[in-house]
């Protein structure tokens, strides 16, 4: 079976934050992530993952003003600056962890902007990204989303993305290649994660409709997650879904 990692930004809300670390390592997960470390200080996350022996597996850049409902900033002409200093605080914070890679939210460009503006700008601060990340040896990734969970949200298909990597023209850019958006988007799963598996450096799942576990959808998980493995893919997958009835009642999969 693959790696799998838990999201606590959505499982285990029965916690506070920093509890979901020990219910994390109790449930069987070996490494972790969720959407934001920078309410904490980095030395307070690194505790806590080293006494529950996790690995820090990813955490996003900072997406902006995300209680008004910004999901990332990478797409706005108007504030590159800050996207830089985002990316610098984000090394920082992932040097301090471990972690070896970090998630670059397109986020929804600015109404009425200009569609080559906002894409040169994403595509120009997808390289600096890059090459930041790279020289602090960590991988930058970014993800589509699906446009019904978050509609005007700039990045939504696997090929759209592989597009703006190469032209950025960067080889520390990859793929978060999440199940349940990809469904929602285009399907052919197990096709799309075997053509683009050089590209994809994490994978997240859930099931669809609903974005609950695995077994209350559409998905052949018990297939995709041995697809998966006959690959050979070495990377994470990161439950990313909202339990049904409890963390611990949803993991099912997890246990086999």
């Amino acid at each position: 079976m693959p790696r799998f990692a838990a999201n606590l930004s959505f499982l285990f809300h029965e916690v506070p934050f920093e509890q979901r670390f020990a219910r994390a390592a109790a449930a069987g997960f070996t490494g972790v992530e969720y959407f934001f470390p920078y309410a904490l200080p980095a030395a307070r996350i690194a505790a806590l993952l080293e006494e529950h022996r996790l690995t820090q597996v990813l955490f996003n850049l900072p997406a902006g003003d995300w209680e008004a409902g910004e999901r990332g900033i990478a797409t706005h002409p108007g504030r590159v600056s800050e996207f830089r200093d985002s990316v610098g605080l984000a090394l920082e914070y992932a040097a301090a962890l471990g972690c070896a890679q970090v998630n670059c939210l397109a986020g929804m460009p600015p109404h009425g902007a200009d569609p080559l503006r906002v894409r040169e700008t994403f595509v120009a601060n997808l390289r600096y990204a890059a090459g930041a990340a790279a020289a602090r040896g960590v991988r930058m990734l970014s993800e589509p989303i699906n446009d019904r969970d978050m509609p005007g949200f700039y990045l939504n298909r696997s090929a759209q993305a592989i597009e703006l990597f190469d032209e950025a023209g960067s080889d520390n850019l990859y793929l978060q290649y999440d199940v349940y958006h990809m469904q929602v988007m285009e399907g052919d799963l197990a096709p799309t994660i075997e053509r683009l598996l050089p590209r994809i450096a994490h994978m997240q799942f859930a099931d669809t409709p609903g974005r609950h576990e695995p077994g209350t959808g559409e998905i052949n998980f018990p297939f995709l997650f041995g697809h998966v493995d006959r690959l050979g893919y070495t990377g994470w997958m990161s439950a990313e879904y909202r339990p049904s009835a409890g963390t611990e009642a949803s993991l099912g999969w997890l246990r086999g």
